[in-house]
C-alpha cells in the first residue's frame, strides 16, 4: 500500500531508510507528516525568511514544553509509553524530528549538533495507578550549527513551566532584523526598530519594556488545519502526481536528526549531521 506516516517513521534511521528502499522498490507514493511547518506562527516566520527580512542571520532559539505531572500530584497529561524506551518514548524521539524539519526549512541544512539530556522526573504513575520508572530523557538541550556558520539552540522539556509567548516559540535574530514565533502569532523589531540599550542599573530597576518596539509580522490567513494540508498534500500527490514537501525521505531526515542527537547525549562530543540518500 501507499505510505503516510506520523514521525517518528520508524524507531531507527536505519529501519526509515530500509522502509524508504522498499517504497521506492515497489514503485509506491509515501509521506510522512510534518505538520508544524504549517503552523500559522511558524508560516508567518517563514515568509520573513523568503522576504530576506533577517539579512544575514546570526542566530536562532527555539523553546518548547510545559510541566507534564507525574500522576501522584494530578493526573499525567501525557501518556505512560512516553517515559519508557521499551514503548518507544523519549523527548528526542518524540520532539525533535519535529524541529529538524521547522529549523532546515526556514534557515537552510543543520551541519552538526552538540546535545545535553536527562531525566527531570524520574519516576511516575501509569493510567492504571501502578508506578513506574523512568528510563528515557524528559528534557534536552541541544547546540545547532547551520551550514551558513549560524548557530542557535534547542530547549525542549517535560518538565517546565510555562513563562514565554507560547507553548513553543522559534526566536531568529539577523543583521536586518529579528522575529520571535508561536504557534500563531509572530512578531518582529527591524534594524531601524532596534533600541540602543546603553546601559543597566545593578541596584535600580530602570521598569524598560523591551517588549516595546516590537510589532506584529503581516497576517496572510486564514490557515487550514496543519494535519489538513499535509494530508490533502499527499492526496494530491497520490491522484495527480503532484510534487510533494514531506516525502518519507524527508521523515529519515527527521529520524536522522534525532539519533544524531541521542548519539551526542550520550559521548558529550559534537555530531556531524550527514544527509543520507
Amino acid at each position: 500500500k501507499h505510505i503516510y506516516t506520523e514521525k517518528p517513521v520508524a524507531l531507527t534511521a536505519a529501519d526509515g531508510r530500509a522502509l524508504l528502499a522498499a517504497t521506492r522498490a515497489r514503485g509506491l507514493k509515501h509521506a510522512a507528516v510534518e505538520d508544524k511547518q504549517y503552523l500559522p506562527g511558524l508560516q508567518k516566520l517563514a515568509a520573513l525568511a523568503r522576504a530576506g527580512f533577517f539579512g544575514r542571520v546570526v542566530g536562532f532559539r527555539l523553546e518548547f514544553g510545559w510541566w507534564v505531572f507525574d500522576g501522584a500530584e494530578r493526573p499525567s497529561q501525557r501518556p505512560s509509553w512516553n517515559y519508557t524506551r521499551a514503548g518507544g518514548g523519549g523527548l528526542i524521539l518524540d520532539m525533535y524530528p519535529h524541529w529538524r524539519y521547522v529549523i532546515e526549512n526556514i534557515l537552510g541544512p543543520i551541519r552538526r549538533v552538540v546535545t545535553a539530556a536527562g531525566t527531570a522526573i524520574p519516576q511516575r504513575i501509569d493510567e492504571s495507578g501502578a508506578r513506574y520508572r523512568v528510563d528515557v530523557e524528559d528534557a534536552a538541550t541541544t547546540l545547532v550549527a547551520l551550514e551558513d556558520g549560524a548557530f542557535g539552540t534547542i530547549m525542549s522539556s517535560w518538565a517546565t513551566r510555562v513563562r514565554r509567548d507560547d507553548l513553543v516559540t522559534f526566536a531568529i535574530d539577523g543583521t536586518g532584523g529579528s522575529a520571535v514565533a508561536g504557534l500563531h502569532r509572530c512578531r518582529v523589531q527591524a534594524a531601524a526598530a532596534t533600541p540602543a540599550v546603553k546601559h543597566f542599573n545593578p541596584t535600580l530597576d530602570l521598569g524598560v519594556d523591551y517588549r516595546e518596539g516590537w510589532s506584529d509580522a503581516p497576517d496572510a490567513g486564514p490557515y487550514t488545519n496543519p494535519y489538513r494540508v499535509g494530508w490533502e498534500d499527499f492526496l494530491r500527490h497520490l491522484v495527480t502526481g503532484a510534487s510533494l514537501r514531506s516525502d518519507l525521505a524527508a521523515g529519515v531526515r527527521d529520524l536522522h536528526f534525532a539519533e544524531a542527537c541521542q548519539r551526542s547525549a550520550t559521548t558529550g562530543a559534537w555530531v556531524d549531521l550527514e544527509n543520507p540518500a
